[in-house]
């Protein structure tokens, strides 16, 4: 079953969040990681009788939704920062990595025939470079023919993470872009069109010729989107794939920020793709039903142990087996009412 199939299975987006029964676990926000998370709800229900519903309605909303406590968990791309964490008496950790994506709708164009640098980019998304046929383009694609017409820029309408990654990476490349407009869940963008959710940009760009957009990869090869490459920090143009992921994280400092809140963009290494980043988890540190919140970590322990190839087949990247280790004795912050951790670890 494709991942957007499952929607209803877990939960549409639009409908209240209530679980299907009183086993069931519920969650709420990011896009980037519905697909994965699909993926493994589906098989976790079938191996434990313990369904998912989960909404994909953007890290923003699941923020929320989890400091109102009415979800089990929230589902976020833009890690909180340590005191945010500490206020809301959250505990924060990482599932998968990905990457995202400029997704295009050219004609005759097809994955990998067009390349763009971060500056390129960023520019497309502030209204400078206006056009397919703009010098700054074509100078990267001799050889590829690309029309004479106006490129329409297609960003997330919502709070998304997709969107904080996004932003993080054209601020890195960009001195005009962080001055401008920032890094941040949200921001005012100064062209294009928007649509709600990775899904939502995914629909737009396949609508509209001409348009660009950015999303996490497992939407751009499931909907078949041609994906343009994005020149990395050594100057290559890697494709867009596990191998390129990993590449990206293979030195990160998960250790380095709380809540393992760290930036994968722009990293270092010829194999590197250049917008690649963790997808995080945030349940209560003392929740008023522990049980609940149990249920939650043993479903990411279940995913950790047994989701890797689910999550390797939809090109997510899995943690590695030392991320995980630490992500474990994070658990043992996540506490009942007797002080001891939910798990009894």
């Amino acid at each position: 079953m494709k991942p957007f199939a499952f929607a209803l299975a877990i939960g549409l987006a639009t409908a209240p969040v209530v679980p299907a029964s009183a086993a069931d676990i519920t969650g709420a926000g990011a896009t980037f990681p519905f697909p994965v998370y699909s993926k493994w709800a589906e098989t976790y229900r079938k191996e434990t009788g313990t369904g998912l519903n989960y909404q994909s309605i953007g890290s923003g909303g699941g923020i929320k939704q989890i400091q109102a406590r009415t979800v089990d968990f929230g589902a976020t791309d833009a890690p909180l920062k340590g005191e945010t964490l500490e206020k809301d008496g959250l505990v924060q950790f990482p599932t998968v990595m990905g990457g995202v994506v400029a997704v295009v709708n050219v004609p005759n164009v097809k994955t990998g025939e067009v390349k763009l640098t971060g500056e390129v980019l960023a520019e497309i998304y502030q209204g400078k470079i206006r056009k397919w046929s703009d010098p700054k383009i074509a100078k990267l694609n001799e050889g590829v023919k690309l029309p004479d017409a106006a490129i329409t820029p297609v960003y997330r309408s919502d709070a998304s993470g997709t969107t904080n990654i996004f932003t993080t990476y054209l601020s890195d490349v960009s001195a005009d872009w962080k001055k401008e407009l920032g890094a941040a869940t949200t921001v005012s963008w100064p062209a294009g069109q928007g649509g709600k959710g990775n899904e939502g940009v995914t629909a737009v760009v396949k609508q509209v010729p001409n348009a660009i957009g950015y999303v996490e990869y497992a939407y751009a090869k499931q909907n078949n989107l041609p994906v343009a490459l994005i020149q990395n920090k050594d100057g290559k143009f890697p494709m867009p794939d596990d191998e390129s992921f990993q590449a990206a994280a293979a030195n990160a400092n998960w250790k380095s920020a709380p809540g393992f809140g760290i930036a994968l963009t722009n990293q270092a290494g010829e194999k590197a793709w250049p917008i690649t980043a963790a997808t995080f988890i945030l349940v209560p540190k003392s929740p008023s039903d522990p049980a609940r919140t149990a249920e939650v970590l043993k479903f990411f322990t279940w995913a950790y142990k047994n989701g890797a190839k689910q999550a390797s087949d939809l090109d997510y990247v899995p943690l590695p087996e030392a991320v995980v280790g630490l992500v474990k004795d994070e658990w043992k912050k996540i506490t009942g009412k007797d002080g001891k951790p939910v798990l009894g670890m």
